[in-house]
């Protein structure tokens, strides 16, 4: 088993407690709405929505993925911090893990720190178009919901 671990970071106007509970507490009910060309819907299928919680993504369908499974390994309210696992995938993965943490900056927003480490099952390489391609989604949710923040300033407040 291989384990590739990556950092990513970037900075928001918005406040960590609203990009927290708009991407975070409420991911289920937002994410879908605001990008329904790519989610379905998002279930929980098991729990409360804290630690030890497992959330289904449901893809459009054409999709390459039908849908992912993750796991909550851990939910911080007070210091904006949360860290979860995708389970269950295809043969190259053993999980996906993340933990992404949003801090407030001296201008009102945001700093966002989000790190994944893939456990890789048998010899199998991370390949570079992997690596983007994860990068991509996460920023793209990311700038959809900061963009809905700003354009509904009552949002999430």
């Amino acid at each position: 088993m291989g384990v590739f671990t990556f950092t990513e970071e970037y900075t928001s106007s918005i406040p960590p407690a609203r990009l927290f509970k708009a991407l975070i507490l409420d991911s289920q009910n937002l994410i879908p709405k605001l990008m329904p060309q790519a989610i379905k819907s998002i279930d929980i299928l098991q729990g409360d929505g804290g630690p030890g919680t497992i959330k289904r993504i449901n893809f459009v369908e054409g999709s390459q993925l039908g849908g992912l499974k993750n796991r909550v390994d851990e939910l911080n309210e007070e210091t904006f911090t949360y860290k979860y696992t995708i389970i269950d995938l295809e043969e190259k993965f053993e999980s996906i893990a993340y933990e992404v943490k949003f801090e407030p900056t001296p201008d009102g927003g945001s700093k966002n720190k989000m790190t994944s480490t893939y456990y890789t099952k048998g010899d199998v390489e991370l390949a570079e178009e992997d690596i983007k391609a994860g990068k991509e989604r996460a920023l793209g949710m990311y700038k959809v919901a900061e963009a809905y923040l700003i354009q509904n300033p009552d949002a999430y407040a």
